[in-house]
């Protein structure tokens, strides 16, 4: 791809992501890192975990941006009792126009554009690993029988971080199949007028419909245009080794406050989405400052503190804050070493 190409493809990004973004902007109120979080985890083919109190607008973000964007919502609301075939789908049985008896799929609420899993971590490890399956493989499996899921494909799943009672917390190995974790926060007060405001008036916000299933795929492609220079991948690497607590590239934070540090796809994560920082600054190329305004989001959730990080009152935002500090001393061996 020649520069002027490049540059072309990356003013277009620009619109394209900004557009979408005026428009949900005129019916959720604040919550700017979250909608732009959320932006960049469609642009990146990636899902989201939202975590955050109940009534801070995370269903009519989702619906917002599906509407926005001319893609299918489906909004399941998962509980104890839920099974996997309340996500799925399954078979059942049915006449046929001769009049004999048959087995007939009917599609779960999984088959859609856009998917928001509430309280996910409600249901049951059987029911959540069904929709978790969707997530990875991009198709369920039905009485032996794969169905391959429509894309643009963006699961948005949302938990309570108070309640634990009556819950199944999400295990490593799944988590790790969010592409972000962002932390929904209680509006200011200002915030909290404008929502009170339009909510309880006549007016309403309609959002326009900016973009396409299209627009979308062309996104996800240009994102992977995008090149990386050497250095940069060496220093995202940094990031995610500094995590751990064992290894010549350890931080000494991680070394204290770590139990596990990040997977391999923290690596894929914080390169991937700070490809998408670098097309909304309007270069074509990935800088440093991409990789770390992507770390957070990307590692919060893939690293298990210990003990002593939970009786220091250690997060895992600060072990990863850390580990961006240890890599910009440069504790890691240079790739190839």
């Amino acid at each position: 791809m020649s520069a002027f190409d490049a540059q072309d493809t990356a003013r277009w990004f620009r619109e394209c992501f900004e557009a979408v973004r005026t428009q949900v902007a005129q019916v959720i109120v604040g919550q700017n890192d979250v909608v732009e979080g959320v932006l960049v985890c469609l642009a990146a083919n990636g899902h989201v975990l939202l975590e955050g109190m109940p009534g801070l607008g995370k269903t009519l973000l989702v619906r917002t941006l599906a509407e926005s964007v001319g893609l299918g919502f489906s909004r399941i609301q998962f509980t104890p009792d839920m099974m996997p075939a309340d996500v799925t789908g399954t078979n059942v049985l049915a006449s046929s126009p001769t009049g004999d008896r048959v087995f007939e799929f009917r599609r779960g609420p999984v088959f859609a554009n856009m998917i928001l899993a509430d309280e996910i971590n409600r249901a049951t490890p059987k029911t959540q690993s069904a929709l978790l399956e969707a997530m990875q493989e991009r198709s369920v499996t039905v009485g032996g029988t794969k169905h391959t899921l429509a894309e643009p494909f963006l699961v948005m799943a949302t938990q309570n971080p108070i309640e634990q009672e009556g819950t199944y917390p999400l295990p490593e190995a799944q988590l790790d199949r969010f592409f972000f974790k962002l932390l929904v926060p209680y509006p200011s007060k200002a915030d909290l007028f404008e929502v009170v405001e339009r909510t309880t008036g006549s007016a309403s916000a309609e959002p326009q419909v900016v973009a396409s299933s299209d627009d979308v795929l062309r996104m996800r492609q240009t994102v992977r245009d995008v090149p990386i220079s050497r250095d940069v991948l060496d220093f995202a690497l940094s990031i995610v080794v500094a995590t751990h607590p064992e290894g010549e590239g350890s931080s000494a934070f991680a070394k204290r406050y770590a139990r596990y540090g990040s997977s391999p796809r923290g690596a894929q994560a914080i390169v991937t989405a700070g490809k998408v920082y670098a097309l909304l600054d309007g270069r074509f190329n990935v800088a440093r400052e991409d990789v770390k305004k992507a770390a957070v989001a990307a590692l919060r959730h893939r690293v298990i503190l210990n003990f002593e990080a939970e009786a220091d009152g250690v997060t895992a935002d600060q072990l990863v804050h850390e580990s961006v500090k240890a890599a910009e001393i440069g504790k890691a061996d240079p790739i190839g070493v």
